[in-house]
């Protein structure tokens, strides 16, 4: 790969030269609105449906609980798959198909709300489809980048597209949340069917023609078990990816059983509205912002490993004083807001210089298997922590829950700092050449 700012020819690697400034890009800008809109789309719909379960329809914890584990189940079932089909598809073609996936299960259920059918079964079957969906379009928008710009570009690009995603956060749950108490329950729901509709007609409109690695001659490409072979042998042969792997199946099962309870402990021991529920929500947005900012200076100073272990544990560490609050929403509510802001800072912090290694260490061919191998692994329990979660409040209550829970996020920041990911330097190394091939 070139080393240079300048783009390569086509006819080397498929891509068209990229302006110096990613923003004169035209499919790169399409890219961004589509992917804005989406993640917009996604965060209000993460909070549009509990909210509709826990304040319309009145639902207990355990099912709340089970309604978050449906919504995540597809993570566990489809991420390795869809790491194969990404790596042996054009992204752009998954994401529109995506998009168009999720806004016709909203409809659908903004159709069956005004009939007065939205109730507990239908929010069960909305949330499996969008999580489904969400898994494909969400590993493919990850390898999207790295197929549109040249490496050199990977840091601007991303540091673009978590922008954007720091831009959802914010907004995402304070219009879910406004949504849900001033609107009705199908008006709400029907906001995510919009912004998933925008991100398709945006996506869609990506002209480049990107490389796709493995799109040979049908009789020479590897089956599908086989990609996903290679996808898992890869991660985890590389110590930092495998590392990473753990540190995020420890943090994700912990931060599942944390939200089933969060969003019962707000409304109802807080006693907070569905708007204020949504504005406390989204402080992580800033926060995130500011981590993505900070992201593009400390690893390269300080050292990823360093930075990592550092945010993780401040970040995680921070949910322990959610369970210590109590009286006025006046006072209660600047201090979630200030828990979240720093939560979003952190944890943006940790997710931007994971992406960063990720993207580093693999290889063009195996991007999308290792985002995908990496989710499979680091969120495929999130539903049985959401269970868990709703468990665990309905037998010991809330506060109990969340001290535990929270308590339990501290295991990720652990295990990064007793491994060789925690001596990760400034510069990481560069990615072989090609895949990793099978015996």
């Amino acid at each position: 790969m070139p080393s240079s700012s300048s783009a390569v020819p086509a006819s080397d690697s498929g891509r068209r030269p990229v302006p110096a400034s990613l923003w004169r890009d035209a499919d790169f800008r399409r890219l961004w609105v589509g992917q804005t809109a989406s993640q917009l789309g996604e965060h209000t719909s993460l909070v549009v449906l509990p909210l509709v379960a826990v304040l319309t329809l009145d639902v207990g914890a355990d099912q709340l609980g089970a309604l978050r584990a449906v919504g995540q189940t597809p993570i566990l079932l489809l991420s390795l798959f869809a790491g194969a089909w990404v790596d042996s598809w054009r992204t752009r073609t998954l994401m529109v198909l995506t998009d168009a996936g999720r806004a016709l299960a909203l409809g659908a259920a903004t159709v069956a709300g005004l009939l007065g059918g939205l109730g507990l079964p239908t929010l069960l079957v909305v949330a499996f489809t969008i999580g489904a969906l969400s898994v494909f379009f969400d590993v493919a928008y990850q390898t999207s980048l790295v197929r549109l710009v040249e490496r050199d570009q990977l840091v601007r690009g991303n540091s673009a597209l978590e922008g954007s995603r720091s831009a959802a956060q914010i907004g995402g749950p304070a219009l879910g949340g406004a949504l849900v108490s001033v609107l009705s329950a199908p008006i709400a729901v029907a906001s995510g069917a919009v912004l998933f509709a925008l991100s398709f007609l945006s996506t869609r409109r990506i002209g480049r023609r990107e490389p796709v690695p493995e799109r040979r001659e049908r009789s020479e490409r590897p089956r599908l078990w086989r990609r996903i072979h290679e996808g898992i042998r890869f991660v985890a042969g590389d110590t930092s990816l495998r590392t990473v792997c753990l540190a995020s199946a420890a943090f994700q099962f912990s931060f599942a059983a944390v939200m089933t309870v969060y969003l019962l402990f707000l409304p109802r021991d807080l006693h907070l509205s569905g708007t204020a529920v949504g504005v406390v929500l989204a402080a992580t947005g800033p926060g995130a912002l500011l981590g993505s900012l900070l992201a593009a200076r400390l690893p390269s100073r300080f050292g990823h490993g360093a930075v990592l272990v550092a945010a993780a544990a401040l970040g995680d560490g921070v949910f322990l004083i959610v369970p210590a609050l109590h009286g006025s929403p006046v006072l209660t509510v600047p201090a979630l807001l200030a828990v979240n802001f720093a939560f979003g800072t952190f944890s943006q912090l940790v997710n931007v210089t994971v992406m960063a290694v990720r993207q580093t260490v693999a290889p063009d061919g195996m991007q999308g298997r290792a985002a995908a191998t990496i989710t499979f692994v680091g969120m495929g329990l999130t539903p049985l922590g959401s269970l868990l979660g709703g468990l665990l409040a309905e037998a010991w209550g809330t506060r109990t829950s969340l001290l535990v829970t929270a308590a339990g996020m501290l295991l990720s920041p652990a295990l990064m700092a007793l491994s060789p990911l925690a001596r990760l330097g400034r510069t990481l190394p560069a990615p072989p050449e090609t895949p990793v091939a099978s015996a």
